[in-house]
């Protein structure tokens, strides 16, 4: 058997992320924790309130009443929102919670992301993305980060997440097998990255943190 070396492993491409605009700080919502798109709208985790915005002018649509301290993602039809040491599926129609699961981390989760059927849970310290049962909860398989790890997202069938260590943050691309770090978008020095999201197309919304801010950066082709 032959071991990998860090010769034999690919050198990540490093570059300044581009921002391309900034929304918020939003009225009563002094931080963004996770964030996700549903496809038309951008949605904030601020620590009491889920928030959506119109991402063409900025405008806020919607506002739904629930605990929201950490990530957020959206499966097409449901809003899933960790809280504490759970997961709640929020219908956001209405904000009603229609199931809950433990979260992996037990209070220490991050970022959040749906994919391929499953939610990918960032572990902040632990510098690990767990793959999950949405129905569960229960742990599919682990991917180890060599950073902290924030906001996590996939788009095109690339893994990207981010960072956050001191006054550093990054979005990276990692291989969803190894995580092996294959691209890197390094963030201005004191702006930071609390939670991850795709558009879909060419754009990441970035949390903020205790700026109110959520940022667009724009995706490398």
């Amino acid at each position: 058997m032959t071991r990998n070396t860090s010769k034999d492993r690919p050198k990540a491409t490093a570059r300044a992320a581009e921002i391309v605009r900034e929304y918020g700080p939003f009225p009563g919502a002094d931080r963004v924790h996770g964030v996700t798109h549903d496809g038309q709208r951008v949605w904030a985790a601020t620590g009491a309130r889920l928030v959506a915005f119109d991402p063409g002018n900025g405008e806020l649509t919607q506002t739904l009443d629930r605990a929201c301290d950490a990530g957020t993602a959206f499966d097409g039809t449901y809003l899933y929102q960790i809280a504490e040491e759970r997961i709640d599926k929020i219908d956001p129609a209405n904000g009603n919670v229609v199931a809950s699961i433990p979260a992996p981390g037990h209070g220490y989760d991050s970022g959040l992301a749906w994919a391929e059927g499953s939610l990918w849970v960032g572990q902040y310290r632990d510098r690990k993305i767990h793959q999950i049962d949405p129905a569960s909860g229960a742990i599919i398989r682990s991917i180890d980060s060599n950073r902290f790890v924030t906001g996590v997202t996939w788009v095109d069938g690339e893994l990207w997440h981010g960072t956050w260590e001191g006054e550093q943050s990054e979005i990276r691309r990692i291989d969803p097998q190894s995580g092996t770090v294959l691209d890197k978008l390094e963030i201005p020095h004191g702006t930071i990255v609390s939670g991850l999201e795709s558009d879909g197309a060419e754009l990441f919304y970035c949390g903020g943190g205790a700026s109110g801010k959520i940022r667009a950066v724009r995706r490398p082709k």
